[in-house]
């Protein structure tokens, strides 16, 4: 199981599937300071349809561009709602806070 390879946010409908799955949005450019440190990271998400999640997410989006990914799971049977859960918190973890948008 690993994320994918990153694409624009605005192309998430061609990239991302239309199945249960956790997406990972970071600025296309620079970092955010967090209160533990600096990361481009600005959300994650675990949808029923991680594609309409994303296209939804980007018609409201209006800040710097950002870039997207989404966990393959590479046949592995895995709890997303669980594995979302976990990658957040240790974001938390690491960097003291959840990820926010510029």
């Amino acid at each position: 199981m690993r994320f994918g390879p990153w694409y624009p946010l605005a192309e998430a409908a061609a990239h991302a599937p239309a199945a249960e799955g956790v997406l990972q949005l970071r600025l296309a450019d620079g970092v955010l300071d967090y209160p533990r440190g600096k990361s481009a990271m600005v959300h994650y998400a675990h949808a029923a349809d991680i594609r309409a999640a994303a296209v939804a997410f980007a018609a409201g989006y209006t800040g710097p561009a950002l870039v997207c990914r989404h966990l393959d799971p590479e046949g592995e049977a895995v709890d997303l709602a669980a594995f979302h859960a976990k990658v957040l918190g240790e974001f938390v973890n690491r960097f003291g806070s959840s990820p926010s948008l510029p």
